[in-house]
């Protein structure tokens, strides 16, 4: 009878050392080795919290100002947003940009509007500066010292439609129908600095 326990028995060496099979062998030659990863030491890391400052240090381009409440409320958003001063500073300047190119817009709005002004064929040419004294005196007569300064402060006080209001009221309540709108010497054609001599 054959002895069936050959087909199981364990395989040996040459020299007739039984062999593993154990997992737990060191690799083969020319193999390398994995270490096992720390699966917490990723989850542990965490991003470093910006320090957001008690108060912002801005620093504004040449010719701007933030006023109080502007800062007040640049301050709480910064904050609520929790930014720390060299993000907070970007985002100025970011508006600072912004507020500059809007006054700029503006300003050349005005000067189009002083250019129509001269050149209007009703007002403007030779007869402007005797036309805009007539203006200048509606606007003295009627004009409360809130209107001359929202004239004074957006420019309105040069745009055609508003200087040609006022001399249509000069012109009606004029006596002799002309008032001089300058003094002496003065040659200045900036229709708003001759209805309002104290603009800047």
């Amino acid at each position: 009878m054959t002895d069936t326990t050959a087909a199981t028995s364990t395989p040996s060496t040459d020299a007739g050392e039984p062999t593993t099979t154990d997992s737990t062998a060191a690799p083969a030659a020319g193999t390398t080795a994995t270490a096992p990863t720390d699966a917490t030491s990723t989850q542990d890391a965490k991003p470093t919290e910006p320090v957001v400052p008690e108060a912002y240090d801005l620093k504004m381009p040449e010719g701007v100002e933030l006023d109080q409440a502007a800062t007040t409320e640049f301050t709480a958003i910064a904050k609520e947003l929790k930014l720390d001063q060299a993000a907070a500073q970007k985002l100025a300047d970011i508006g600072a940009k912004m507020a500059q190119r809007q006054a700029d817009a503006h300003a050349q709005l005005v000067e189009t509007w002083t250019e129509q002004v001269k050149t209007d064929k009703e007002i403007g040419g030779d007869k402007l500066a005797e036309n805009l004294g007539v203006a200048r005196k509606a606007i003295d007569t009627f004009g409360s010292p809130e209107l001359k300064a929202l004239l004074n402060s957006t420019g309105l006080g040069n745009h055609p439609e508003v200087v040609k209001l006022a001399f249509k009221v000069g012109k009606a309540i004029s006596e002799d129908g002309f008032v001089s709108g300058s003094p002496k010497g003065n040659t200045t054609n900036d229709p708003a600095k001759k209805l309002f001599p104290n603009m800047n």
